[in-house]
């Protein structure tokens, strides 16, 4: 079946699945161990942090391994609510995924300033500068959350502009890049702040993520408690997960990334193909820089769920938004922040691609979504 909803979870690439299974037979002693062979596992993990840090930047200490972006977001809140003043405001993006959103608001409640952003949901990196990290110390923000590219839209975040704003202000920041991994250039990404990420939205397992720290972060050492990690977290390393991850990371980088150009024209061919096939179809933050892989559409008629069956009938797997967000009630906090209606949220489907689908895939979805507007439009039978 045609899969179009990579932004929920990958299949597990199948580099990735080759080392974790070799892994699994050479590699699955506990590292923390203090036999022989538990101490080779132990180097082939540190070995697997030098790779993180050859295909992202910075040093390998900086890198934690954790069981994936909602436990490193709430490793990172937690710690700023430890260490930052009582008092102290953050500065988050309305946008954020709901394992940044959810921790954000547990640890800081009204402590919180929602970002501005225009119409497409993309930041003003100005307006940040003048409204939240300029001003009297009571109103000054100590710290700002912003995501690289949007699971639901797909919209990219100017992180390094906003890497370095806060750099420039003395503001702690962090980056969530799951969706901007393995999709476009990794190097760099969130400058010196915090970056998080989930290997299984990239080709790799779940249960597996990463976590790197900010310079001068070292309070984050027994946070969770437990030894693991260099102190920064407690529990046993999952070393084939976190080799697969690697493996899945490197493969992008090395073969994939640099088809971006194609794969957006692909992208573009489709809106265009549903627009002409589906009269009154919106395309969601459509004059914003996106993802290649990612189309939000509006659909003029008919809730999001049937077309979602629809589809999924003829062969076609789509979402109707964030999977984290799924059974939750009200409208999508991303669709909210852009505003929309309640109404209109519940008539958006969101279509995200991976690298092994084709040309061919995305026009056949096209073509199944103008049969699927001939059933759901009001008055056909």
């Amino acid at each position: 079946m045609p899969y179009f909803d990579h932004n929920a979870t990958t299949p597990l690439a199948a580099v990735a699945r080759e080392v974790w299974l070799r892994a699994q037979d050479e590699a699955w002693q506990n590292p923390s161990s203090p036999h022989r062979a538990a101490a080779q596992v132990k180097i082939r993990l540190d070995a697997a942090r030098e790779k993180f840090a050859i295909l992202l930047g910075d040093d390998a200490g900086r890198y934690v391994f954790t069981s994936g972006a909602t436990e490193a977001a709430n490793l990172v809140l937690a710690w700023w609510a430890r260490t930052l003043p009582a008092d102290a405001l953050i500065a988050v993006n309305p946008t954020e995924h709901p394992c940044v959103l959810e921790p954000a608001r547990a640890f800081f409640g009204d402590r919180i300033r929602w970002l501005a952003l225009d119409s497409t949901g993309v930041l003003d990196v100005a307006a940040l500068k003048k409204c939240h990290l300029i001003g009297d110390t009571k109103d000054r923000v100590a710290a700002v959350v912003v995501m690289a590219a949007n699971n639901e839209t797909g919209v990219l975040q100017p992180w390094a502009e906003i890497a370095a704003a806060c750099r420039e202000a003395g503001a702690a920041c962090l980056c969530d890049a799951s969706q901007w991994l393995g999709k476009l250039p990794a190097g760099g990404i969130g400058g010196d702040g915090f970056v998080i990420a989930s290997a299984h939205k990239f080709g790799g397992p779940k249960g597996v993520g990463l976590l790197k720290l900010a310079p001068q972060s070292e309070g984050l050492r027994g946070q969770l408690g437990g030894g693991q990690e260099h102190g920064h977290r407690g529990g046993t390393e999952d070393f084939p997960g976190i080799a697969a991850m690697g493996a899945a990371l490197a493969d992008a980088e090395q073969k994939k990334v640099f088809l971006e150009t194609e794969r957006l024209g692909w992208r573009e061919e489709f809106e265009r193909a549903v627009g002409l096939a589906v009269p009154g179809v919106r395309v969601v933050a459509a004059g914003a820089d996106r993802l290649w892989n990612t189309v939000a559409l509006l659909m003029p008629f008919a809730e999001n769920t049937r077309w979602v069956a629809r589809l999924d009938k003829r062969g076609f797997q789509v979402s109707t938004g964030s999977a984290c967000a799924t059974g939750k009630a009200g409208p999508s906090r991303v669709l909210a922040a852009l505003g929309f209606d309640a109404a209109e949220a519940k008539r958006v489907v969101r279509v995200s691609a991976g690298w092994e689908t084709t040309a061919a895939d995305w026009r056949a979805l096209a073509a199944a979504m103008a049969e699927v507007a001939a059933e759901v439009r009001p008055g056909s039978a």
